[in-house]
């Protein structure tokens, strides 16, 4: 009971510590989020509660409650097997309780842990920790006289009994706490990572790619995040050994200092001798496993902050709105897939079109392209980036028409994944997935965010070492950073699927997948509060969810915004204040002008909300994006023999690392900018000077045609 009532004392103080944010900001967000409220709504509709934490420091007290509430558990734990036991005193108990620690937790637990058989074990088998205890207690001048009283048994001479006092001495200084932390303080300072070639590779063509590290050192504490994973990645394909060390004596020496006393040379040099065991044997391959582990969490941490940043841009990349799409997934033998859609998706129509070799029927499909345009009111195309892209591209441009269409060669990665996934089977049943895929490239230039919520975002191709890292931290990280994005928007109730509809705050899938089919049986929804009607959105799903749906041309003239319909009574009260109609207020910034919001300024509603609200009133539902705009690669590129040193030609960033970012020339093969290249000053984040799907100009400084690299500059 004491160590339960520690434990919640100092839950707050915990999160507060780690994340250095206001106490009571930090004990309303724990309150909501045990009420499960959802990030972005906290963030959204509970500023007044929280102190206005925006979603990163509201997402921080998550992962620290997480981290805390998991460490509570492992302690738990832990004590009832000590306990059980019988080994557990009052001293060890208050010693794990106020451990804030999961590796000096372990150290606590380590000689308590229920182990294999051992050289120490076996040693106490044959009775010889008593000798380990007079060794150790460094009093007895002739050590050897004294282990002459333990030959019995299997112990036949003074050394085998000398040697089991020595195998349970090394086993007790590897489990000694303050030796651990003392040497695992060296390896976090002083360690070195080095690499070297596993020689019956050498003439493999799969190693070459990681040529550096055939013979690489460097301190692991300065290794940035993506060598690590790098070298990692080809330890893992079994191309280079890896090893973490420091100096061996130094470390000899810190564990000397540490167990060593002033006594005899007899027991002394047993303890050296099992020191020197321990290290080699246990401590060194532990400890440095140990620190390995943690700067590989610490790169995959910055691996899968690279990846949501990335992430985060792409799905709120520039859409260009509901307009009726052409869209094209290029191919050479087999033809080019053509999809026509409408202003919401829908799918019109399709086809096959062969420009290109071998066929070349480019004048038919010339006039098949213009008849389509024509006939379906086409307002734009879409031309994937992939096989073909470049020609296929050429070829529409050669069109005269009618209509003023502009032209968009749209990013494709993971549209073959979605053509071939459930949600696509249950979109279109009785297509292919080519057709499939052309929908998706088509959907993806109207809207981004709405496409590629549909996909694995692993699949989406802007991240840097994602299949190395922590798959499970992955995963949560993408997941808060698409649901943060859903919500950021707002979704259309009525033309929503049910993949974007999921990641809305308080709905998941069930739900989702219920509203859809809900609104097909009665013909769309018609007010917020119609949606307490389908099956399974309880109370707590609409207070969650509701702010972040949208009704176009709902019952209530606030269905299409962002206020919450739990303030919609005191919206209604301020256009009844002004005597005017609420749909008259809404829009007009003059009316707005006049409203007093110290009038309405309550406990419960603060000046953060109402502020939020007023500049909802004049703007409601405006999507926050830039508008899709149309990009042209220069038109000598097509391939990258075409790619020469000194040439100035335009780009798009398709993605971002910690090394640079990486640029669409127009050919198969991005280029990359280094980091050292992106601006005239020391960048430390590549963020900083670029953005996703931004238009930029580039110098090529360098081709390798053989390894398919391409090196550009900013700055040249």
């Amino acid at each position: 009971m004491l160590y339960k009532l520690y434990s919640e004392m100092n839950t707050l103080q915990y999160i507060i510590k780690a994340t250095q944010l206001a106490e009571q900001s930090v004990a309303n967000t724990i309150k909501l989020l045990n009420e499960d409220a959802t990030i972005p709504f906290i963030s959204r509709y509970r500023k007044e509660m929280t102190g206005n934490l925006d979603e990163v420091q509201i997402g921080d007290i998550v992962k620290y409650k997480t981290l805390f509430e998991d460490l509570e558990k492992r302690k738990a734990t832990i004590l009832k097997a000590i306990e059980e036991q019988g080994l557990l005193t009052s001293e060890l108990q208050h010693k794990i309780a106020k451990t804030e620690s999961l590796t000096q937790l372990e150290d606590l637990y380590l000689p308590f842990k229920k182990k294999r058989k051992t050289k120490a074990s076996v040693a106490r088998e044959n009775g010889l920790e008593p000798l380990a205890k007079i060794i150790m207690s460094q009093k007895e001048t002739d050590i050897e006289s004294t282990a002459n009283r333990f030959r019995k048994g299997a112990i036949k001479t003074n050394d085998e009994a000398l040697q089991g006092a020595r195998d349970i001495i090394a086993e007790w200084v590897n489990e000694n706490e303050f030796v651990r932390q003392k040497v695992r303080r060296m390896y976090q300072r002083k360690s070195v990572i080095a690499s070297t070639l596993v020689k019956t590779k050498k003439d493999d063509d799969k190693a070459q790619k990681y040529q550096q590290y055939f013979d690489w050192n460097e301190p692991l504490d300065k290794a940035p995040s993506h060598r690590l994973l790098a070298i990692l990645r080809a330890q893992n394909e079994g191309f280079v050994r890896l090893k973490v060390d420091v100096d061996k004596e130094e470390a000899l020496d810190v564990i000397d200092n540490t167990v060593v006393k002033t006594g005899t040379e007899s027991c002394a040099n047993q303890i050296f001798i099992a020191i020197e065991d321990a290290y080699k044997r246990l401590l060194q391959p532990a400890i440095s496993n140990e620190v390995l582990k943690t700067a590989k969490e610490k790169a995959d941490d910055k691996a899968i902050q690279v990846f949501s940043n990335n992430l985060r841009q792409l799905l709120l990349g520039a859409p260009l709105g509901e307009k009726r799409i052409l869209a094209l997934d290029p191919g050479f033998r087999s033809g080019c897939k053509v999809v026509c859609l409408d202003e919401n998706g829908d799918l019109k129509h399709n086809e096959t079109i062969y420009p290109h070799a071998p066929q070349k029927k480019e004048t038919e499909a010339l006039k098949k392209i213009k008849s389509l345009v024509n006939a379906y009111k086409i307002e734009a195309i879409a031309i994937g980036n992939g096989t073909a892209s470049r020609e296929t591209e050429a070829f529409v441009k050669k069109l005269y028409l009618d209509r003023d269409v502009q032209v968009f060669v749209v990013n494709e990665a993971g549209a073959s994944v979605y053509s071939a996934s459930k949600i696509a089977r249950a979109e279109f049943p009785d297509y292919d997935v080519t057709v499939r895929g052309a929908v998706s490239i088509g959907r993806r230039l109207a809207d981004p965010l709405a496409e590629l919520v549909k996909i694995d975002p692993k699949s989406i191709g802007v991240g840097q070492y994602q299949h190395d890292v922590d798959q499970t931290k992955l995963k949560n990280e993408l997941d808060t950073v698409v649901m943060s994005c859903v919500n950021t928007i707002g979704v259309n109730v009525n033309t929503a699927s049910a993949p974007l509809l999921s990641y809305v705050s308080g709905i998941g899938t069930t739900i989702a997948e219920n509203i859809v089919k809900y609104r097909s049986e009665h013909g769309g929804i018609q007010s917020r509060a119609e949606l307490k009607k389908v099956p399974r959105l309880g109370p707590k799903a609409f207070e969650q969810s509701a702010g972040f749906m949208r009704i176009i041309d709902g019952k209530h003239p606030l269905d299409n915004s962002a206020v919450h319909p739990e303030r919609y009574k005191l919206v209604e009260q301020m256009a009844k204040d002004l005597k005017v109609k609420l749909s008259d207020l809404i829009g007009d910034k003059q009316l707005i002008l006049r409203i007093p919001l110290d009038k309405y300024c309550t406990d419960a509603i603060g000046m953060l909300t109402l502020k939020d609200i007023i500049q909802e009133l004049e703007k409601p539902g405006v999507d926050p994006r830039q508008k899709a705009k149309v990009f042209e690669f220069a038109a000598d590129l097509n391939k990258i023999e075409d790619v020469k040193v000194g040439m100035r030609v335009p780009g798009i960033v398709n993605n971002i690392t910690n090394f640079g970012c990486f640029v669409d020339i127009g050919i198969k093969q991005s280029g990359l900018v280094h980091v050292s290249k992106l601006a005239q000053k020391y960048v430390s984040d590549p963020n900083d000077i670029v953005q996703l799907n931004q238009h930029v100009m580039v110098k090529v400084i360098e081709v390798d045609e053989q390894r398919g690299r391409i090196q550009l500059s900013m700055v040249d």
